[in-house]
């Protein structure tokens, strides 16, 4: 069997292209002030070639919404799901593994696009709902409780538990994607540490036995 030609390995890359192009626009510009012509440019491609690949500028947000962020949730669910140990460690490691992959990097930039123009594209909103909010809470959500059930967590209710675990991400990705390029204390205080501090204060009170210090 002879190899892809050029020609047709460029075609096969042309989805993930045009992906990594809307992904970088969107954050730049927002989603209402960025036009498909604009996604098909900075791809190399025509704006019917987009088309052909996507049938709209909002299709074209929903796979890259997939590609950048859901591929990830989906990926530490089935973390979690074979995970045996302390359930606090893995919390940790997860809340980093985010940063690391979503947080620092354009995709986080989507979570503030949506905070910002939700309001204005109802079905993107519901779309983001769907596909990234209730998932993330379902696994967050799980977690805390496993934790109550092996008895290393202490009784909590577990809705307002989420929302305290996730919220600090949303602060600093809101903080990475507005001040954060203008911030003086932006490299001395890393969200690593941030992240770090959250959650040693958070599992403090969620550890059935906290610790000594």
């Amino acid at each position: 069997m002879s190899a892809p030609s050029p020609r047709q390995r460029r075609k096969d890359a042309r989805p993930q292209e045009l992906l990594d192009a809307a992904l970088a626009l969107f954050v730049e510009k927002g989603f209402a002030a960025t036009r498909s012509e604009e996604i098909a440019a900075r791809a190399g491609v025509a704006k019917g070639t987009l088309y052909r690949y996507y049938p709209s500028k909002d299709e074209l947000f929903k796979a890259m919404v997939r590609d950048n962020l859901s591929v990830h949730i989906a990926e530490s669910a089935a973390q979690a799901a074979q995970y045996e140990g302390p359930i606090a460690n893995l919390l940790a490691q997860m809340m980093q593994a985010w940063w690391a992959k979503v947080g620092h990097g354009n995709a986080g930039g989507v979570c503030k696009i949506m905070m910002v123009e939700a309001r204005h594209f109802p079905e993107l909103a519901r779309f983001y709902v769907d596909e990234v909010i209730t998932p993330s809470k379902a696994l967050i959500g799980g977690l805390v409780q496993r934790g109550i059930a092996r008895g290393e967590f202490r009784p909590v209710p577990v809705e307002p538990t989420v929302h305290m675990l996730i919220a600090p991400m949303l602060h600093m990705l809101l903080h990475e994607h507005s001040f954060g390029a203008h911030d003086s204390c932006h490299e001395a205080m890393s969200a690593e540490d941030l992240l770090d501090a959250q959650m040693a204060l958070l599992l403090h009170g969620l550890l059935a036995q906290p610790p000594r210090t």
